[in-house]
């Protein structure tokens, strides 16, 4: 075999050898070893789900492990805490829901902001207020009639401070005035779980943790946050909580993975690229969020900062207005809606 055709047989396996992404960008970023991605909450939950999705596809285009290690704790402050103090070579990522890197200094929990990050979202999620069938609480009329003559005796499980649900739940204790017991767990699909054992009558999680058991009779749906009612598979429309409540607030909820500014650039240069080519055409997530009434939101950049930024205003506010938060909104330069 000669010189040149050596060469070239070479050039050709290194080339085939390289993922396809990679192989594209030529000053791209290659990971070398295994990427670690931080869920800061329980496995099985939403951020848990979508974040083993998308850990498989960036192993597909980048053709290295992406780890997912769970770490849960103080409303997911710990475990973004722990990306965002790692180095910063990229080899380090945190999973979860943007409203709550942006609430994390508001609530005294984490000195950082929505913009100290580098954001890629997969899907959007809705809230929704679920009832153990015990319960006898058939619809949200019914559940609001049990808080206002039953009130603090009534609890509530959610998958902790901060949490989506526990969101929920602020929202409508400020457009009722109504009482509860938070029933805080390490994520949602704890919370989940203890609404369906009975330890709590109802539970306010995310749409896609509770869908399941939804589906299968284990919880009475009541109500969703959003705009409008929400069809879940095999179940038909969940009613809109505007039906009873026009006022509160249903901004989207956005779930993705980001890792600080300050990684190099052919890091942020590459996975941008793999969002645009990969993530936005990956049927798996598509049908994830089809199956769990979830939206499909392959956005990333300055776009995702911007949306996700619409419900840190709504929550931060929240927040303040319930006397939860540490920080005035106004200091950090969050303004109200």
């Amino acid at each position: 075999m000669n010189t040149t055709r050596r060469t070239l047989l070479a050039a050709t396996a290194a080339g085939l050898a390289m993922p396809g992404l990679a192989r594209a960008q030529a000053g791209g970023w290659r990971p070398d070893r295994p990427v670690t991605l931080i869920v800061p909450w329980a496995a099985g939950g939403s951020t848990d789900q979508m974040a083993r999705i998308v850990a498989a596809e960036l192993e597909a285009a980048l053709g290295q492990r992406f780890v997912v290690v769970n770490q849960p704790g103080a409303s997911g402050s710990i475990g973004t805490r722990n990306a965002l103090e790692a180095a910063k070579d990229g080899y380090t990522w945190a999973a979860g829901a943007a409203v709550d890197v942006g609430c994390y200094k508001v609530l005294g929990l984490l000195d950082t902001m929505l913009s100290d990050w580098n954001l890629f979202f997969a899907v959007a999620n809705v809230n929704v207020l679920v009832a153990n069938p015990q319960a006898g609480i058939r619809d949200f009329g019914a559940a609001l009639e049990a808080f206002r003559t039953r009130g603090a005796s009534i609890a509530v499980a959610t998958a902790g401070v901060s949490s989506a649900g526990h969101n929920m739940m602020s929202a409508i204790k400020a457009a009722t005035n109504i009482n509860y017991r938070h029933a805080t767990y390490d994520g949602g699909n704890p919370a989940m779980i203890a609404t369906v054992s009975g330890e709590t009558p109802m539970g306010c999680v995310l749409l896609v943790e509770a869908a399941e058991m939804i589906r299968a009779r284990r919880l009475i749906p009541l109500a969703v946050q959003a705009e409008q009612s929400v069809t879940l598979q095999g179940v038909g429309e969940l009613p809109s909580i505007k039906r009873w409540l026009p006022d509160v607030p249903a901004p989207l909820n956005y779930f993705g993975i980001w890792c600080p500014k300050g990684v190099p650039q052919n890091v942020v240069d590459t996975v941008s690229q793999v969002w645009r080519e990969k993530i936005a055409n990956s049927q798996r997530l598509k049908d994830y969020a089809a199956q769990r009434a979830a939206v499909f939101t392959p956005i990333s950049g300055q776009q995702a900062h911007d949306e996700a930024w619409k419900m840190v205003r709504q929550t931060a506010w929240l927040y303040f207005d319930g006397g939860t938060a540490r920080v005035s909104p106004d200091s950090l330069g969050i303004q109200r809606l």
